[in-house]
């Protein structure tokens, strides 16, 4: 699709008049109109705007021209939803949303990393060993890895889990194994739905947004498994089906 008619498009679908977008990017309504006819094209301050306000990356503006791969974990981003965001909020086109958060690098040990990618690597043609193998020549040619002492923030994040992991420990919930490990989780992949005790169903999380979090087989007998979330400001525990269904709140803790 040509850089006219997905400009028209995403202005049509967000119900926005050429006026209107002009105003929202600060342009005219004709450069408006001479994007749309195919006669220019955005200048790069614009397209940055374009992004923020129809969400979406310079890259899916464009056409889709380049292949985008996450610069810290090497995991292709063919989609505007994997991608990860500036404190801002808006698309940063270098990362994926398990390796960046809200202006945040999630790993800075890149053998944790490894141990993260592994697990979903695996196949019956691609053993453990040659996954960590692949890994370890791939992850060190990355620009997050070539640049780690000026991008990373000197364990300060790691400090931050740390912090979650004697809090969430110290909660002492009957059946849970101690806690040693959070990884980065996309709230789309473990939005839960609670049956509240007045009835009600609710969801806690956005499913945009990056938490830490894991999953632990219960010390109790039987098929439930714990799970366990953290954000800036709250610990979520609950407990599941193998496959994730029937899920029971545990505990949602304020921070």
């Amino acid at each position: 699709m040509e850089v006219k008619d997905i400009i028209y498009g995403l202005r049509v679908k967000k119900g926005l008049s050429q006026d209107a977008l002009a105003r929202k990017v600060m342009v005219t309504r004709q450069a408006v109109s001479r994007w749309e006819n195919g006669e220019t094209v955005p200048n790069t301050e614009t397209l940055k705007l374009l992004s923020k306000e129809f969400d979406v990356s310079i890259n899916t503006l464009l056409g889709t021209p380049r292949k985008l791969i996450c610069q810290c974990c090497g995991m292709p981003l063919e989609d505007d939803e994997m991608i990860g965001r500036d404190k801002d909020g808006s698309i940063n086109e270098d990362y994926c949303k398990w390796c960046y958060a809200d202006g945040t690098y999630t790993y800075s040990d890149m053998e944790d990393l490894i141990n993260v990618c592994v697990k979903n690597m695996v196949t019956d043609n691609f053993t453990e060993e040659q996954a960590r193998s692949y890994m370890r020549e791939l992850l060190p040619k990355l620009d997050y890895w070539k640049r780690y002492d000026e991008l990373s923030d000197h364990g300060e994040f790691e400090k931050f889990k740390k912090k979650l992991l004697k809090e969430i420990n110290a909660l002492h919930v009957e059946g849970l194994p101690e806690i040693t490990r959070l990884n980065a989780l996309v709230g789309k992949y473990v939005n839960l739905e609670y049956t509240l005790p007045n009835g009600r169903n609710v969801k806690f999380l956005d499913d945009q947004t990056t938490y830490l979090g894991t999953q632990s087989e219960s010390e109790f007998e039987g098929d439930r498994y714990f799970g366990v979330l953290a954000g800036m400001d709250f610990i979520l525990i609950c407990t599941y089906e193998a496959d994730r269904t029937s899920p029971e709140l545990v505990l949602y803790k304020k921070r």
